[in-house]
This record gives C-alpha cells, sequence and structure tokens, in this order.
C-alpha cells in the first residue's frame, strides 16, 4: 500500500528541543495525512489532556500523493485535541503548502509543550530554529506572512500562521497558509495560540521520491479539461438548488429558503471573480478570487458554507458584504463557518439580522476577545442558553450549510460524526441532492440503507484525507484509480479509513464523548433517525451506547 515516507518530527516549543522516530509501521497501516496524525495523537495525546494546555500536540502531515503533481493533492492536515469539541479532531487546508511541508522530508511534525514567548518555528530539512517575535502579538494575518516576506524571504505558501484568534485562543481559530486558506473547523488556531506559536513555516530539498502510478497523469488532464461548475462558481454553484429545494438555513437556521439569495448565489460570486484560483499543482483551479474596487474588498471565496453564515442565516443578501466578512476572518485568522453562525445566533437574540456593520464589529471583537465578543468567542454550543436561542451545534460544532431538514442522510452523518456538524467528514449531501449523476444516487428523505451508506463515505472520505486526495476529485476517483494509485485492493483502502474513524471515536469516548452526543437539534422532524443510528454502530462493531469495545481498537 502506497503511504507517507519520513520520521515524525517532535518539537517541544517550550523546552525548544527537537527529537525524530521512526513511524514506518503507522505509516504503511494508516497511509498518512489524516490517518497517520490521529494513529500519532492516539498514542501521544493523553486522554485527559486539556485542549488549551501544553499537553496537547498539532500534528502536521502530508500524505503519499503530495510526492506526484496530481490534481486535487494540494493539501495538507493537522490534528489536535479541538477547543470546540473537545474531542480529537482533523483538518486539512489547501494552497501550496503541502508540498513545502513534504520538502522538509519528515514525515510528520508535532508541536508540543508551550513556549513562554510568542515565537515562530522555522523548519527545514537541515534544522529547527526558535525566532521570537514579541513585535507580532496581536499580528494579523496578512501582516505576520508580510513580516515573513520581509525578514526572511519567507513567501506565505511556506507558511501556517494564525492571527489575533488564535493567539486570544477562540475556540474556533483558524491556523491559515498562503494566507486565504484555512485549517479551518474545530479550533486548531487556539491550539497554537496556547503554546505561543504565531506560526510555523516548512522549507527544504529532501522530498520523498514516492512511485506514483500513471493514472495520476489521466485524473490531472481531466481534471484541466472538464467542463465543471465549480471552476466558475465554486461551491456557491449548489446555493440556488438548495433554495428552490427549501434547504438552505437562513436568520439563524430559523428558516429554509432565503428571498434574498440572488444576491449571495453563484452567479453573485462569478460576477466579482477577476481571476482563476487553484491549490498546488492543481488543474481543476475551483478556488474564488473575489474584488470589488468600488467598495475596497479582496478575498477568496466566499464558497456555499461562508455565503450562508454570513449571508442568509445572518440575513445579509449582498455578496460584497459577505465578501468583507470573509476577508475579515481571513485576516484576523477565524473559522468564518463557525464565525458567521455565532453572529447569527447573536443578530437572532438582538433581533437585528441584515445589520452588517454589526457583524463586522463582531468579527474583529470576537478575534479580540472584546466585550461580547469574549462570550461568543466560545461558540454556540457553549453560549446558546446565555443568548436564548436553540443550540444548533453537535458536539459544539455548529451546522453547515448542507441542510439536514432536507437530507437525511446528511443529518445521519451530522449526528455521529466524530468531527461534530461538519458536512466534509462524510460529504453525504453529495449522492442526495439531485443533480447527482451517479447511478447509486439516493433520495433525501428517509433512512433506507443509509447507514450502510454512510460507513462507506467515512472510511472513503477518511482515505481521502490521509492520501492526501481532495474531495472535490469525487467525479474522477473510483474505486480502480484509488487502487492503481494506493497499489491495493479498494476494500484494504476502505479498512484503512476505517481504522482512522475507531480510533477518532475511542479517543473521545475516554473524554467522555459517546452515543449521548450524536444527537440533532430537529431529531423530532426526522422519524427513524435514532434507528438509523443504531445501525450504524452495529455496522461500526461498536457498543449501542455508541463506544468502541475493545475488541474493535485497531492497532
Amino acid at each position: 500500500m502506497l503511504h507517507s515516507i519520513g520520521p515524525l518530527l517532535s518539537i517541544d516549543v517550550g523546552e525548544q528541543t527537537t527529537a525524530e522516530t521512526d513511524i514506518t509501521g503507522v505509516q504503511e497501516r494508516y497511509i498518512g495525512g489524516r490517518g497517520v496524525g490521529t494513529r500519532l495523537a492516539h498514542e501521544r495525546i493523553p486522554f485527559d489532556a486539556d485542549p488549551l494546555g501544553p499537553e496537547n500536540r498539532a500534528v502536521f502531515t502530508t500524505g503519499p500523493m503530495q510526492a506526484s503533481q496530481m490534481s486535487f493533492t494540494g493539501r495538507t492536515n493537522c490534528t489536535a485535541l479541538s477547543p470546540l469539541t473537545d474531542g480529537l479532531l482533523s483538518s486539512n487546508a489547501g494552497g501550496f503548502v503541502s508540498r513545502h511541508l513534504a520538502a522538509t522530508g519528515y514525515g510528520a511534525i508535532e508541536l508540543a509543550g508551550a513556549s513562554d514567548e510568542l515565537v515562530i518555528v522555522h523548519v527545514r530539512d537541515d534544522g529547527v530554529e526558535f525566532e521570537a517575535v514579541p513585535e507580532l502579538a496581536g499580528a494579523t494575518v496578512p501582516e505576520t506572512t508580510g513580516y515573513l516576506e520581509a525578514e526572511h524571504d519567507i513567501s506565505s505558501d511556506r507558511t501556517a500562521v494564525i492571527g489575533p484568534a488564535g493567539e486570544n485562543e477562540v475556540r474556533f481559530a483558524s491556523v491559515m497558509t498562503t494566507e486565504e486558506r484555512a485549517f479551518g473547523r474545530g479550533g486548531l488556531g487556539a491550539v497554537l495560540g496556547s503554546k505561543n506559536v504565531k506560526g510555523i513555516t516548512f522549507g527544504g530539498d529532501s522530498a520523498p521520491e514516492v512511485s506514483i502510478d500513471a493514472t495520476a497523469t489521466d485524473i490531472h488532464r481531466e481534471a484541466a479539461t472538464e467542463d465543471h461548475i465549480m471552476k466558475e462558481q465554486g461551491t456557491v454553484a449548489v446555493m440556488d438548488l438548495a433554495n428552490e429545494m427549501d434547504g438552505l438555513p437562513s436568520y439563524y437556521f430559523s428558516e429554509r429558503s432565503f428571498e434574498g439569495v440572488e444576491g449571495i448565489n453563484g452567479a453573485a460570486v462569478a460576477e466579482k471573480k477577476y481571476k482563476k484560483g487553484t491549490c498546488s499543482s492543481c488543474a481543476f483551479a475551483c478556488k474564488l478570487p473575489t474584488r470589488d474596487e468600488a467598495r475596497g474588498v479582496e478575498t477568496e471565496g466566499p464558497e456555499f458554507e461562508v455565503a450562508m453564515a454570513f449571508g442568509s442565516n445572518s440575513g445579509i443578501d449582498d455578496i460584497v458584504d459577505v465578501m468583507k466578512s470573509n476577508q475579515l476572518c481571513d485576516e484576523y485568522g477565524l473559522d468564518a463557518i463557525s464565525a458567521g453562525n455565532t453572529i447569527a445566533a447573536y443578530l437572532a437574540a438582538e433581533d437585528e439580522f441584515g445589520n452588517r456593520e454589526l457583524v463586522w464589529d463582531l468579527v474583529e471583537k470576537i478575534a479580540e476577545r472584546d466585550g461580547v465578543g469574549d462570550r461568543l468567542a466560545e461558540g454556540i454550543g457553549r453560549i446558546h442558553e446565555e443568548l436564548g436561542v436553540g443550540n444548533w451545534s453537535v458536539k459544539n460544532m455548529d451546522f453547515a450549510a448542507h441542510e439536514g431538514r432536507l437530507l437525511h442522510g446528511q443529518a445521519l452523518s451530522y449526528a455521529v460524526a466524530n468531527r461534530g456538524a461538519d458536512h466534509m467528514y462524510a460529504t453525504f449531501y453529495s449522492v442526495e441532492y439531485p443533480l447527482v449523476e451517479e447511478e447509486d444516487a439516493m433520495e433525501p428523505a428517509g433512512f433506507g440503507g443509509k447507514a450502510e451508506r454512510l460507513v462507506q463515505r467515512e472510511n472513503l472520505m477518511a482515505l481521502n484525507d490521509s492520501g492526501i486526495v481532495c474531495k472535490f476529485s469525487r467525479d474522477f476517483m473510483t474505486p480502480e484509480r484509488y487502487e492503481l494509485l494506493f497499489g491495493a485492493d479498494f476494500e484494504e483502502l476502505l479498512a484503512a479509513g476505517a481504522r482512522t474513524v475507531t480510533l477518532e471515536r475511542h479517543f473521545n469516548n475516554r473524554r467522555g464523548i459517546d452515543g449521548d452526543d450524536d444527537r440533532l437539534p430537529y431529531a423530532d422532524e426526522l422519524p427513524g433517525l435514532d434507528d438509523a443510528i443504531d445501525a450504524y454502530y452495529d455496522l461500526r462493531g461498536w457498543n449501542d451506547d455508541g463506544t468502541v469495545p475493545d475488541a474493535a481498537l485497531p492497532a
């Protein structure tokens, strides 16, 4: 089985020491990326660790496909104990940093401990340097990357940095790379902030040599030539369909369609797009560099989830307003989905839907933990009672845009996902929308066969995250192509994904997270959900309370 190569580099930022460990056995079983990160975190983070304490570890990993030049491989993984969900969580970011991390020669790089002073950690194949940067305290993401460019000639695509939100330990702070790409959901920026790490840079000439099947060339060519709506509109392309189907969360999830959708939909975004955008080595180019010169707004996006959170869910129908919110989140280092949804909760409590000036003010206040922003920085799951609004989160992770009250398989995924209400954990929505052309597409309503399909999709997404292969490759990847690329039977590859999912669940179980947490705020509207959850546990070989028995724990 194709897998990542290179030792684990452990960096104690408090002691300013490093150590290398051979992890070949882990790589052979877990491929790379999320799988390797999860196995290492399961072994090395105490089950009772404080997510914002020195015992937590942030593990950066690439996968074997980062040794190729195939489209859909410009992504990097980070795994840690989440300050938002209180469970083990992996997030991956696009952009260009993946090849630079691979060039260090390490298969995994972890940050442990906590520094007494604000530092940037420079990792190269010839050593590690700790740079004290007290002058960057409170600096935005562009200010930090600007410093690295000016002082060290290190471009932003070699960096992973945090903004004020990470330093202030906002529970949904992001780690940012290439300034506008995020290790977004779950608060990994706060993990770096708790360690007093402003950023980490990567470089070298020691990328591993991994033999990739010629199928990669076919996929790359098809990605370049395919006429796909995402190349013009990104994920926002689905917004009109979701709205027509009564599946677009609006006004803090109280409604499911938005009368101002034309102001924030795919066509509105495409009108503001001024050039192509992509990730490292990817010819699909689905990113959205957007600009409004009249109002001085320039950002990358928004994607569908952010257009929902800062648009329909906040009662805002102007794409430039949403673009500005997106831009502010990138500058301050905030997960734009959680920031938008949390602000929407506040707007609901204060009857202020549509107040764009208030939205932008709250983004800054959250990042700085200033005034009401200090409470909002805790996330919906922790503050909904105080605000007097519903708890639109699972395991404290607030909901993505794909509406589970319409797409029942996606609802099941939200309920049981180890990461909470995150759409990318299984991407079940992709087989439930009517535009799906797959032979095995499923009707949105009902749970028939969906537990079995969910297990398969979770395993497949874990495989992608371990490879690492972008999930938007779904129109180009087939079981046969996975087998050719990774040199293993497809079922064997899915089994590696299953091991990752089970390890995540076991870690979370040891922290007190179990079936009682696999619940939705609208469960009463979905007859059959409880039976589907039970079927999911059974298919996984877990106990009926959502815990992993010792016999099912993988090596």
